[in-house]
């Protein structure tokens, strides 16, 4: 046979290979070679009826073991006439086209790999936003919330058939939601597959649909409910609500209703949070910071007193331990820092003005130690 490749070669092959690898190899020739896929190669068909050939050949075990044993001549006794009736030197054979396009196209491919329509599916989550105020993310709180989803239809239980009806299963695609269509192409016949033109991919069929739902099983409602809102929450973190998002299909399980919190800052400007702690900006008298005294700071919890030492310098910074925010889901509160701000006193009357000039005289005019309050070095 001077004109035929040897068939092990023509499949990239070597004898000893095993049946799965020739399907494999078959597989990997037939996308190289396909003509719908070299639409500009002239020689593509006869390619393509090379390697059905040889896959035919190679894949039956009686038909192999002659050809290992005597060659073409042990397959074919009209070799020599060239390639028999039908593709490839066969008749009868039908390819998956599904099945050797199908990583080319994203599950195109043979009913294996189709999901089954009928098989449980979770519903989708919905999203809604909820703003709290500083100390509401602080110290934890209660919100309601209204939005729209999707529920089981509550006449026909989610069927979508009317009361007293059945469900019918497709009888164009036995419930498999998808048909196969063969065709012929150069002499083989071709076989893909699409959605079922009669259930659309449901796999079933409504003989007589519910008035409510329409045969969807499911209808559109407006909700409201009261969330919960976890002391520590942090501006743009999202809370999970399970089961309170759109209905499963097939009896799957509800979706959940994720709520994105939005953290408005504080409304009297005196708090800041970084992360579980709060700093805050403390005025105190130029006298307090000299003399030390007790000053009442404001907390989440209210407000809480504080020693301010002698001597104390602008922007010093003190700490109130566990005064901070609440650890989410978790124990402990951060810190509350104070940074200290001297008040500078103005419109002063003329004897507070004699009095001021006269400390800063005894201070050798440098009080404070190294310049005077008006910040006059001497």
């Amino acid at each position: 046979m001077p004109n035929k490749r040897d068939y092990y070669e023509v499949l990239g092959l070597n004898k000893n290979a095993s049946a799965e690898e020739i399907k494999k190899a078959y597989r990997q020739k037939a996308k190289e070679c396909h003509p719908d896929l070299n639409p500009d190669d002239p020689n593509a068909v006869q390619k393509m009826q090379e390697v059905n050939e040889a896959h035919e050949m190679l894949s039956d075990e009686q038909k192999k073991a002659r050809y290992d044993r005597f060659g073409h001549a042990g397959v074919d006794p009209n070799a020599a006439a060239g390639f028999g009736g039908g593709f490839g030197g066969f008749e009868g054979g039908e390819i998956d086209l599904g099945d050797i396009l199908g990583s080319f196209f994203g599950g195109f491919g043979g009913g294996g790999r189709q999901s089954n329509p009928t098989a449980p599916r979770r519903g989708e989550d919905v999203q809604v936003r909820v703003s709290v105020t500083f100390l509401e993310a602080a110290k934890g709180c209660k919100k309601k919330v209204s939005y729209r989803r999707v529920e089981t239809c509550n006449e026909c239980g989610g069927t979508g058939a009317a009361k007293g009806t059945n469900v019918s299963v497709c009888s164009r695609c036995n419930g498999q939601g998808v048909e196969f269509i063969s065709r012929s192409m150069m002499g083989m016949n071709m076989r893909s597959q699409q959605v079922c033109s009669v259930c659309h991919g449901k796999g079933k069929t409504i003989p007589t649909p519910c008035k409510k739902c329409g045969g969807n099983g499911i209808i559109p409602k407006s909700v409201t409910t009261e969330v919960e809102i976890p002391a520590g929450i942090d501006d743009r973190q999202i809370m999970r609500v399970q089961g309170g998002g759109n209905a499963g299909a097939n009896g799957g399980p509800p979706g959940s209703l994720r709520v994105v919190v939005s953290v408005q800052p504080d409304e009297n400007k005196f708090f800041e949070r970084d992360g579980y702690n709060i700093w805050c900006d403390m005025p105190i008298s130029y006298a307090t910071a000299v003399l030390g005294g007790k000053v009442q700071v404001p907390t989440i919890d209210g407000k809480a007193g504080f020693d301010i030492p002698a001597g104390t310098q602008p922007s010093k910074v003190f700490s109130l331990r566990g005064k901070g925010i609440q650890v989410l889901n978790g124990r402990g509160r951060g810190d509350q820092f104070i940074r200290i701000i001297i008040s500078v006193p103005t419109g002063l009357n003329s004897r507070q003005k004699e009095l001021l000039k006269t400390y800063d005289e005894s201070m050798g005019g440098s009080a404070g130690g190294k310049s005077g309050i008006f910040g006059k070095r001497k």
